[in-house]
């Protein structure tokens, strides 16, 4: 019944954009009286009595009682009923999958990370992804499966939220892969980059600012930014902005997986992190990576991030050397945009000051001076649950935006 309801909530009538507004309006602001709402909206009470009435026998929104004052009537509070519809936000590492419940009202109700899942371009593997997600719903109560409208997968590279294309992973037919995922999940799928959402998360469940302009920087396998401009993120025309990490700006031979020479992540990436200390130890320097692997072949990034919350010399070298690197091309963003907001975030700010310290550094070394104060630079408050989180969160705005 929910599901129904939701669901004609998608067509853009006159009363359903009122509805829309009143959610968005609960989000922002909480509970509220139907006065308030009505004089923030600019709307009559009778039509805001009128929707509220109505979402209200729908169950999209419930009545707490009365507000108490200290004289006169007391006018009801009305907010988001959290549990009239929830959302499936599927986060897609390098070599792990993260998988969380949201309801309406935003909580994050159920998570599950680090589902080990090693990402290969094949329907295998996409079939195989499907699976963690359909385990993940099935062990929910059928109540909430029910109640399920939205489930959206966070995806690295180039994507289109609007057409459903991944153009990088499981590009595999002429087919969209929203529209591939919704056949074989049988319920409605979104795409996004895993960076915009990311952004997106912290922006509303992470630091949790005044901010409207923010720029979030996702240093894990690879380099991407998420921009949020006035409260919204920005796509660009087909949703493929914010591939910092593919900037020409190294004149070197090493061949980016874009397929381009000289990118920033060439040497400014998790990658190139991992290729750096692979390299040293195979010269010959000591760390404390070898001790804590057998075969070097198979070291990770949280192996590396290990030794440097251990103080291994090598590894924090290689980090600040990078970190330095980084923050050279962030103070051009500075410059660039302006924002009130730079929150450096993914795998490797796990490494926290050691990695932090050195883009500061750079930023106050090489961004113009007048520029560089209007932007507060912190770590990522929401760590590995940024990526769910926005998700999530994304799921839920692209169901309910006009």
């Amino acid at each position: 019944m929910i599901k129904q309801v939701l669901q004609k909530l998608e067509h853009n009538t006159k009363s359903n954009l009122i509805k829309k507004d009143i959610i968005n309006y609960f989000l922002n602001n909480g509970h509220s009286t139907i006065a308030e709402i009505s004089k923030d909206l600019g709307l009559s009470v009778p039509t805001i009595t009128k929707q509220i009435n109505s979402m209200t026998e729908d169950s999209l929104i419930a009545d707490y009682g009365k507000f108490q004052t200290a004289e006169g009537r007391h006018p009801n509070i009305f907010g988001l009923n959290s549990e009239a519809a929830y959302f499936i936000g599927v986060d897609m590492a390098h070599r792990n999958l993260n998988i969380a419940l949201m309801d309406f009202g935003g909580h994050l109700v159920r998570s599950e990370m680090n589902i080990q899942y090693l990402y290969e371009n094949t329907n295998e593997k996409l079939d195989e992804l499907c699976a963690h997600v359909l385990n993940f719903i099935n062990e929910l109560p059928a109540d909430i499966q029910k109640k399920i409208v939205k489930v959206n997968l966070n995806i690295p590279g180039r994507v289109n939220p609007k057409s459903g294309y991944s153009y990088i992973i499981f590009y595999l037919s002429d087919v969209p892969l929203s529209k591939v995922m919704s056949e074989k999940l049988q319920y409605s799928v979104g795409v996004d980059n895993d960076t915009r959402a990311m952004a997106y998360g912290e922006y509303i469940q992470g630091v949790q600012g005044k901010a409207k302009d923010v720029i979030f920087i996702n240093m894990s396998w690879g380099l991407g930014i998420g921009i949020i401009i006035d409260g919204k993120p920005f796509y660009g025309k087909s949703g493929f902005s914010g591939e910092f990490g593919h900037f020409p700006a190294f004149d070197n031979e090493i061949i980016c997986p874009c397929g381009k020479k000289g990118c920033i992540e060439t040497e400014a990436s998790g990658r190139a992190i991992h290729g750096m200390v692979l390299e040293r130890i195979k010269r010959g320097e000591s760390s404390l990576i070898t001790t804590l692997v057998d075969d070097l072949e198979k070291i990770t990034l949280s192996d590396i991030i290990c030794a440097v919350k251990q103080e291994d010399t090598m590894c924090i070298e290689i980090v600040e050397e990078v970190g330095a690197k980084l923050g050279r091309y962030v103070a051009g963003l500075i410059n660039i945009f302006n924002p009130e907001l730079l929150v450096i975030g993914g795998q490797m700010a796990e490494t926290g000051p050691f990695l932090m310290l050195p883009i500061k550094g750079a930023i106050q070394k090489f961004s113009l001076n007048l520029v560089n104060k209007d932007s507060e630079i912190v770590l990522s408050k929401l760590k590995d649950k940024a990526g769910v989180y926005g998700a999530c969160l994304l799921a839920r705005n692209n169901f309910i935006k006009k």
